[in-house]
């Protein structure tokens, strides 16, 4: 978990490869639903013609889905799910259904300031016309109004790990990984 900017996909990528488990992206699941017509996501890309966000329940179907697949079975990390309290208890009933449950929740942090300036340099490189600044500063907003107070929630649990996402990504993939020993023991 972490704010936009902060490296989730990267780590998320570098993390299952030094585990051996699966990546699972939502944005990877949309886009694979959308691109392969699937009822899920032709009702995702309805919501996305008419400029609305796609619905809790089309994205736990889509995630539910996923955690279905024979390659997860073996262990996987979630990148950008759950983004709020409900997708939290869809999640754990997801699991619960698997027999299984979270072994830990990793939330990397940054200032605001260091992931606008990584937003605005990842708009310059890729070309995303949804990085503009007034575009990040929303999607921030949203993330700490909505996502950060879960990482409350998993912390309460017990679950949590906290880890600077600043600084190189081998540093910041290793301080994860020291992290992770000491949290799962």
């Amino acid at each position: 978990m972490g704010p936009q900017g902060v490296g989730k996909g990267t780590q998320a990528a570098r993390l299952a490869e030094v585990f051996g488990i699966v990546a699972i992206s939502t944005g990877d699941i949309f886009r694979a639903n959308i691109k392969d017509s699937t009822d899920l996501g032709n009702t995702a890309q309805a919501y996305i013609d008419k400029g609305e966000l796609v619905p809790d329940e089309v994205t736990n179907a889509m995630v539910r889905d996923r955690l279905g697949q024979d390659d997860v079975k073996a262990g996987f990390l979630l990148d950008g799910y759950p983004r709020n309290a409900a997708q939290v208890s869809e999640l754990d009933a997801a699991l619960a259904g698997f027999g299984w449950e979270l072994d830990g929740v990793i939330e990397l942090t940054a200032e605001r300031d260091v992931l606008m300036e990584r937003l605005a340099k990842r708009a310059d490189e890729e070309g995303r016309e949804d990085d503009t600044p007034e575009g990040i500063a929303r999607r921030l907003d949203i993330y700490y109004s909505e996502t950060a107070p879960l990482t409350a929630a998993y912390a309460e649990r017990g679950l949590l790990a906290k880890v600077d996402g600043v600084g190189e990504i081998a540093e910041v993939t290793d301080r994860i990984v020291a992290s992770l020993a000491t949290q799962l023991g």
